[in-house]
C-alpha cells in the first residue's frame, strides 16, 4: 500500500488494502496489545507474542506502512500506540462478530443433532470463546 492512497482509487481498493494489513494472526495480536495500553514498547510486544524481535520488527513495519501504528522513540526505546482509536473499535466489532458467527453456527450445530422437540443447549462454547478471547 503507498504511503497516501490515490485519490482516483476507488475506495473498495482502499479498504481491501486495508484488511490485507490486518490478514495475520500476529498482527491482530500486536493490534490487540496496543489497543490494551496508550502506548506499548517493543520489549512488551515481543514478550506479548512471543515472537522474534526481527519477525515483530516486520509486522510493524506493515501496520505502520497501514496508517494503523505510530512509534514514538524515548531514549534506547521504541514504543508503539494505534494511530487512530478506531482501530480498537475495528477490533471490538471484529470480536462481537465473530462471537455472534460461532453462536450461530453452534446453535445451528445442535438444532441438526438434536432429537426432534429437544430444547437446544445453551452455547458454552461461544461463551468460552469469548472469554479466552479477550485482550
Amino acid at each position: 500500500m503507498p504511503d497516501l492512497p490515490n485519490f482516483h482509487t476507488p475506495l473498495y481498493e482502499v479498504k481491501a488494502n486495508l484488511f490485507k494489513g490486518l490478514a495475520h494472526p500476529i498482527r491482530i495480536r500486536l493490534l490487540e496489545l496496543l489497543a490494551a495500553a496508550p502506548s506499548v514498547s517493543v520489549t512488551d510486544l515481543i514478550a506479548g507474542t512471543g515472537q522474534e524481535a526481527s519477525n515483530i520488527s516486520q509486522h510493524l513495519g506493515v501496520l505502520r506502512r497501514h496508517h494503523l501504528v505510530v512509534a514514538e522513540r524515548r531514549g534506547l526505546q521504541v514504543f508503539y500506540s494505534l494511530a487512530y482509536p478506531q482501530v480498537a473499535e475495528l477490533l471490538a466489532v471484529a470480536r462481537s462478530f465473530l462471537t455472534q458467527v460461532l453462536e450461530t453456527t453452534q446453535k445451528n450445530l445442535e438444532l441438526s443433532v438434536a432429537p426432534a422437540g429437544a430444547e437446544p443447549a445453551a452455547a458454552p462454547a461461544a461463551e468460552a470463546w469469548a472469554k479466552a478471547t479477550q485482550p
